[in-house]
């Protein structure tokens, strides 16, 4: 079988060859319509620039944040210290004692003092470098992400969490996927107004502080992100005040009886929902890519791997309980990840081994019916 993409129109051939022979021989021609398009040159050009415009963005705010707090001068009993000042995870203010001064340490505040300036300098030229680079993104309908969406994914790859112990789920991961295949994924598929995330309640968490102090729950961040964001009746969710929703979730306790965290703060924080099936996306692989917001700001999406995604969307439209509405788009967005992962991303292969974290029956069954839809 070779395929062959007639980009112009987004339709994707199969031609299918006798597999026992070396002659080319037509066996069928199928057409299958993608609801993909593919990035143009221009477009493509771009985003190699902006991705690495946006690398050295991260590793110049990286940078920046080793130089957080200050050195200052005290004194004590007639003598001079040189303090460390700085705010601990908790958000309170602590100093360190690095020696009486000296000229040792003279140095030592006036190498930090440079340096800090230096770390700060550089990422404001980038930051000027992005706001460019975003206008150029902008100009060539390279933004994708809702901006809610984004905001809500800067807020917890600030402090630290997105990957490390919370991941992206549901339709937002789609433009992690259509990034890492170059293409636009039709908005009738990839259209949302709510962001799913995986709580991965295993995993020890350590909060960073994006600026001084480090917030302390979940829905402390959001509200950084967006000040509108509150909880709502069901637990589990935020909500801001254009309607935008945070739903937070966990796969359902094995055994049901075993206890374990559901939030990331103390009481007020969002409780994640315990779900069924979502132990296959827990312990799936991450997937990492950087992809354009609406106003051509690059952020990062670390959801799951699209091949687990696909076959758990294709499993949820199956569900006696789920919503018919919800099911058809279910079904929608599991063959269209999957024939991205076919078409585009080789190195990720359909099969039971690679998806060995998923039930054997239910990869084979989707297995089978990707190939149906692709009539491979």
């Amino acid at each position: 079988m070779i395929p062959y993409r007639d980009s112009s129109v987004g339709i994707i051939v199969f031609i299918y060859f006798s597999d026992s022979s070396n002659i080319f021989r037509p066996r069928c021609l199928c057409v299958l319509e993608l609801m993909v398009l593919e990035l143009n040159n221009d477009q493509r050009r771009e985003i190699i620039n902006a991705r690495q415009r946006y690398e050295a963005w991260r590793n110049a705010k990286g940078r920046e944040a080793g130089f957080k707090g200050s050195m200052v001068w005290d004194q004590t009993k007639g003598h001079e210290y040189l303090l460390r000042s700085f705010y601990d995870e908790h958000g309170k203010r602590r100093q360190k004692s690095l020696g009486k001064r000296s000229p040792d340490t003279e140095t030592m505040k006036s190498q930090f003092d440079l340096e800090r300036e230096s770390a700060i300098s550089a990422r404001k030229q980038l930051d000027e470098v992005t706001k460019r680079q975003a206008s150029i993104n902008r100009a060539l309908n390279l933004g994708r992400v809702p901006l809610d969406a984004a905001r809500v994914l800067r807020a917890l790859d600030g402090h630290g969490l997105l990957g490390r112990g919370v991941r992206v789920i549901g339709t937002v991961s789609l433009y992690a996927y259509e990034a890492a295949c170059g293409v636009h994924i039709d908005s009738s598929v990839a259209a949302t107004e709510d962001i799913d995330l995986l709580f991965d309640s295993r995993r020890k968490l350590r909060l960073l502080a994006p600026d001084e102090v480090a917030a302390p729950d979940l829905i402390s961040m959001l509200q950084r992100a967006d000040r509108s964001f509150r909880t709502t009746r069901r637990l589990y969710r935020a909500e801001n005040d254009r309607g935008y929703m945070v739903d937070f979730t966990k796969p359902e306790p094995s055994p049901p009886w075993k206890k374990s965290r559901n939030s990331i703060g103390a009481s007020g924080d969002l409780e994640a929902a315990e779900i069924e099936g979502l132990s296959w996306l827990e312990n799936a692989p991450d997937f990492e890519q950087i992809a354009v917001d609406e106003r051509g700001f690059l952020l990062r999406i670390i959801a799951v791997d699209p091949r687990v995604f696909a076959v758990h969307k294709l499993w949820l439209s199956k569900q006696a309980l789920r919503d018919p509405i919800k099911k058809l788009r279910d079904r929608e967005q599991a063959l269209t990840v999957a024939r991205l992962a076919v078409e585009h991303l080789q190195h990720l292969p359909f099969n039971s081994d690679a998806l060995r974290m998923l039930p054997l029956e239910i990869v084979e069954s989707a297995i089978t019916e990707f190939r149906q839809s692709m009539q491979i």
